[in-house]
């Protein structure tokens, strides 16, 4: 099966008001700054997609990525572990001004629950975050002495994430420190689109280093010199 789409907005298809959309990336490392920005760009054009629930380490930096989403007010809601960062102006100011959720989940749980969801076991023990007011309202059992908070899986409606090399099966290598979160969210996402800096045939990759295999990704585009958003945030750009 060909995977391999002729463009960003064709692999952004069905993406629609209300979904919820994890976006692979720690930082700027890893994030698909070409699919977050074409999504913003269509939002700006047609008012669509909007209210999404954003599932993603950080909620923003500057104007670009995340951060443009929250501007341009496509995001009702997001879910992540690091809502600060050196320029949070964006999340900051829609949050204050109530016009946004968030959703604060330690940075290890995240990484466990979306991994939960992809693996399907709905719900885990953790002792992150007991006796804090991130664990009120959740069931609480002890273990061997000790209390533990029980945390349910996490799923999405659609994962946009960035790979170095994906064959036209879907198979995906990613370039050190951008792998990050992103195997775990093609995982736990109905639909996974992924913008990959170069697309080989199959058989190109050698089988031992797949990190993610085909089976959990559904569109490709082929976006070579991706953009880096640090680079991107020194330009002082915006989307």
């Amino acid at each position: 099966m060909n995977k391999i789409y002729p463009g960003i907005e064709e692999a952004l298809d069905g993406i629609e008001d209300g979904m919820s959309v994890m976006i692979g990336g720690f930082g700027g490392a890893g994030a698909p700054i070409e699919l977050i920005h074409a999504l913003v760009a269509r939002y700006k054009a047609t008012g669509s997609p909007g209210r999404l629930t954003v599932i993603n380490n950080n909620a923003g930096n500057g104007a670009i990525g995340i951060a443009a989403m929250i501007y341009a007010g496509m995001v009702a809601k997001m879910v992540c572990s690091f809502p600060r960062s050196s320029d949070p102006k964006a999340f900051t100011d829609k949050y204050l001004a109530g016009e946004i959720e968030l959703e604060l989940v330690p940075q290890g749980t995240l990484a466990e629950r979306i991994r939960a969801g992809g693996a399907g076991i709905p719900a885990f023990y953790t002792p992150t975050s007991f006796g804090t007011d991130i664990a009120k309202g959740k069931p609480v059992a002890e273990f061997d002495g000790r209390s533990y908070v029980q945390e349910r899986w996490m799923k999405a409606d659609v994962a946009l994430i960035k790979a170095e090399l994906a064959d036209r099966k879907g198979n995906l290598t990613f370039r050190k420190a951008a792998r990050n979160f992103s195997p775990l969210m093609a995982m736990a996402a109905k639909t996974t689109i992924v913008q990959a800096s170069r697309v080989v045939e199959p058989g190109a990759i050698d089988p031992e280093t797949v990190v993610t295999p085909g089976i959990f990704v559904d569109r490709i585009v082929e976006v070579p010199n991706p953009a880096q958003e640090e680079a991107l945030l020194r330009e002082g750009a915006k989307s």
